[in-house]
This record gives structure tokens, C-alpha cells and sequence, in this order.
């Protein structure tokens, strides 16, 4: 099949073509004619299998063809696309693809997120734009500032939702709902397709098709996947070793926090290995230049918490090494994800300690495989080390007065029972994915949750370490 034959312009294929693609995958081969529909989307597949093109394409082919439904103001565009992103790295990604894809097209796009300077986005915002890509803090923050105008959003698209479940963006989310007209199409995206997200689904879509493409949960086959047993205390020793005696190239490496990510980063350099770390507390600067020395190959390894899992779009990236596994089984699928996009063959390899072993289990029962396992010489487990889960050494927070705004950041609080609320919703209607009954348990905890009035944002409440069915996970970086 050819992009043509899904029943784009002859402007969109040839940025197609020249991107180098040829033929649909499979998640664009249903979702393209899906979304050109006009009706809402549930689609779920492995990350890596062309999700951004499935909805992007599709969406510039309506905006080139149709007028906004809303006249300009002032002159000005009105934002006809909502595209949110939960970390900066995946919207400032998705951002590129609909330049790309709309060369062609006398179309207008911009992205704005936290951690830069908003003035040069307040003044993108007035010239006006078809399409925005934003990050739900900064969107936000431009809402409460009445530098963006959302009343003439026809699409609305919440690409990785899954991911913003889990870093708490639900009451976000539900505030940006209520900025958006009620009439309008709605399409959420997901690497992982879990209940969770089948009852998003369920207050926020009506009668949405239903896709998906791959077993909930998977991995790529072009994913070769194997564990290294190792103690803890020779995990860093062991990935030198692999480095330079395979003279690896490129390799993406995941830490379980931030303090963990620069201190391996400092150590591989001091073994003469190029290294850098990525994570929410750095600077968007430091993140961008660590980002495209990676990309351009000039950096050797790139050290990354699991902010960077989502949004990372390296052509053809060979190695991903799971320095710690994550606590999450589903970040797993997301980290490795990064290597084997496109079609392109890849190497997942995770350095696992005893004290590991649990979270291996919950990995492998969830992908519904056993990772094969692989001793190297010289770093044979010892019986008499002390392999214990690693303690927190990051320096203690100092404590602060409560700021305006904590409670409504990227933080689930007290009672935090699930997703995205239907108040100033969809179309009115409670969404039942016609072909999936699925998600029916998760449902019910997540209507209350919508139902529930906003809580007031006077004080930062405590942070709990996951209630209602989700893991919450604090992370204002997507800001």
C-alpha cells in the first residue's frame, strides 16, 4: 500500500517521499484513514512503528483542504491543532515531524514548554498559528498569562498518554480541557495500551475507533534483548568494559535518578569515555547540546532517566543499556523502545544485580517473555557481595514556602484516582470502544476521579507514591 492510496495530497506525499518513507507501517496504514474520518481515535502501538506521522499526516491533509471553523482574530491564525506532549524532548520531536510533513503546505506550526524563556513563545503565539505542540504546564502558563487563545481547536491530539498518567499531568489536562470548545475530535496516542488508558478513554472520547497493532505491552522484534548478571558494586566497571572492548558507538544508558545519571556520567568519563547526562534538572540548553552531540555522533554515551525515554528519535540508535532497571515494568518497553525504530535492527542489554531480580520478574511476566541470560567472563557473581538496592545519596531537598501553582503541576495529589476529566469534555457523551471491552475494572475509580471538583491549589500537598490504580510519579520537567 502507498501513501497515496490512503488519501493524501500529492504535497503530503512527496514530504513523505522525501523523508526517505515509502510505504505506510502498519499503525499509519489504519490510523491515517481513521483520523481523516473525522471521528474520534484510540490507537495504541510499540513504540518505534511511525505513531507521529499517524496522526500528524492526516491532520495537515484536513487543516490544507477545510477553513477554520473559528474566523481569525485581529489577523491572527487560530490555533486549530492541540497537540500535547508529556515531556519537552517528545514535543519539541513531534514539533519537527509536522514542519517536516507540512513543507509543502502553507501551514504554520510553533511548540512551546517550560525551562526557556516564554517571551519569544508569547510573541509566536500572537502572530498566530494552525498548530501548537505544547507541554500541559507551559500551555497553561500561557492560558493564565491570556497569551494563547484554544477557543477554535477542532483536534485535539494527547500523544504518549500513558506517559503523562504517570508523571500526574491528569488534573493538567482536565484544566486544558476546560479551554477547549466541546465540538471537536479527539485522539489519544499510546506506546503502552493498559486499562489505565482504555478508562482515559472512556470520559474523554466518543465512539472512538479502536487500534491496535501489537500485543499491549510488547517489544519489538527487531529488539535483540539479553541480561548481564552483575553485582552492584562492578555494574559501571562492566559497562566500560562493554563499551570499549565491543567499541560501542552511541549508546543510551538509563538510570533509575538523576543524582545516579551524572555521577555514571562523571565516571565514564574518567574511564575516557564521552559521556553526558540527560534529565529533568538540567537546563533546556544542556539538554538540546547533549542531544545533538548525541544525534551527530560526537558523543559517545548519553546517560538518561527515564524523562528522556519518551521523545528520543535517533536514526538507526544501535544500544540501550539498562544501567538500573526502572521500578516501573512499563518503562522497560518505553526505554528500549529508543533502538529497532523503523524497522531498524537494534540491542537492548540490561546490567541486573540480585537485588534486581524482582523487578526483572514484573518486566518479563509483563512482555510475556524470558530475557536471556548472559554471564561475562571476569564479572562472575561473587556469593559473599553485598548486592543491596541502591540508597537514595542524592542531597537533600530544601524545604520552601508552598508557591501558586504546586498543587496543579505534574504531581499527583492526595486522592488522585486517575484520568483525564470529561467536564468541558468531548462531545458530551462517554466513550465505549466499540471494539474492546477492556479497561472495564480500571473505569470506574477513574469516572469519580472526574467527577471530582478541582482541589484548591493553596499549599503543596504530600506526594503519594502511587494510589488509584496508577503509579503516581512526581515530574514537573515536562514544563
Amino acid at each position: 500500500m502507498s501513501f497515496a492510496a490512503l488519501g493524501l495530497s500529492e504535497a503530503l506525499v512527496r514530504a513523505v517521499t522525501e523523508r526517505g518513507y515509502t510505504s505506510p507501517t502498519p499503525i499509519q496504514a489504519k490510523a491515517i484513514p481513521a483520523v481523516l474520518s473525522g471521528g474520534d481515535l484510540l490507537a495504541g502501538a510499540q513504540t518505534g512503528t511511525g505513531k507521529t506521522a499517524g496522526f500528524v499526516l492526516p491532520i495537515l491533509q484536513r487543516l490544507s483542504t477545510t477553513a477554520p471553523r473559528k474566523p481569525a482574530s485581529g489577523g491572527a491564525r487560530p490555533i486549530r491543532v492541540l497537540i500535547l506532549a508529556p515531556t519537552r524532548e517528545l514535543a519539541a520531536q513531534v514539533e519537527e515531524s509536522v514542519v517536516a510533513y507540512s513543507k509543502h503546505l502553507k501551514l504554520s506550526s510553533t511548540v512551546v514548554f517550560g525551562g526557556v524563556n516564554i517571551n519569544p513563545q508569547i510573541d509566536r503565539l500572537r502572530r498566530g498559528v494552525d498548530i501548537l505542540v505544547a507541554t500541559p504546564g507551559r500551555l497553561l502558563d500561557h492560558a493564565g498569562q491570556r497569551t494563547v487563545d484554544l477557543s477554535g481547536v477542532e483536534v485535539l491530539v494527547l500523544d504518549e498518554a500513558d506517559r503523562m498518567l504517570d508523571m500526574g499531568f491528569i488534573h493538567d489536562i482536565r484544566r486544558v480541557l476546560k479551554l477547549l470548545p466541546a465540538q471537536r475530535q479527539n485522539l489519544l496516542f499510546s506506546a503502552t495500551f493498559s486499562d489505565e488508558i482504555k478508562a482515559l478513554a472512556d470520559g474523554l472520547l466518543n465512539r472512538p475507533a479502536l487500534i491496535e497493532v501489537a500485543r499491549r505491552n510488547a517489544t519489538a522484534d527487531t529488539v535483540a534483548q539479553r541480561v548481564l548478571p552483575v553485582d552492584r558494586a562492578r555494574k559501571r566497571e562492566l559497562l566500560s568494559h562493554l563499551v570499549r572492548e565491543h567499541n560501542w558507538f552511541q549508546v543510551l544508558v538509563f538510570t533509575r535518578t538523576k543524582h545516579g545519571a551524572n555521577r555514571l556520567a562523571e565516571q565514564l568519563a574518567k574511564d575516557g569515555i564521552p559521556s553526558l547526562a540527560i534529565h529533568g534538572n538540567k537546563s533546556q540548553n544542556a539538554r538540546t547540546r547533549a542531544l545533538s552531540e548525541f544525534k551527530s555522533g560526537s558523543l559517545q554515551v548519553l546517560v538518561a532517566t527515564d524523562i528522556a525515554a519518551r521523545g528520543l528519535d535517533i536514526v538507526e540508535l544501535p544500544h540501550v543499556v539498562n544501567f538500573d532497571l526502572p521500578n516501573v515494568p512499563e518503562d522497560y518497553v518505553h526505554r528500549i523502545g529508543r533502538t529497532g525504530r523503523a524497522g531498524a535492527e537494534g540491542e537492548a542489554v540490561s546490567l541486573v544485580s540480585p537485588d534486581e531480580n524482582g523487578l526483572l520478574r514484573d518486566i518479563e511476566r509483563l512482555i510475556r517473555r524470558e530475557l536471556p541470560r548472559q554471564t561475562v567472563a571476569g564479572f562472575e557473581l561473587d556469593p559473599n557481595a553485598r548486592n543491596e538496592p541502591e540508597a537514595d545519596d542524592r542531597p537533600p531537598r530544601q524545604s520552601r514556602r508552598p508557591m501558586r501553582g504546586d498543587a496543579s503541576r505534574g504531581a499527583p495529589r492526595p486522592g488522585f484516582r486517575g484520568s483525564a476529566a470529561g467536564q468541558g469534555g468531548s462531545r458530551g457523551q462517554s466513550a465505549k470502544p466499540a471494539a474492546s471491552a477492556g479497561g472495564r475494572g480500571a473505569a470506574q475509580p477513574v469516572r469519580a476521579a472526574m467527577a471530582a471538583p478541582a482541589r484548591s491549589a493553596t499549599a503543596a500537598p504530600a506526594r503519594p507514591s502511587g494510589v488509584g490504580g496508577f503509579r503516581g510519579r512526581s515530574s514537573r520537567s515536562g514544563r
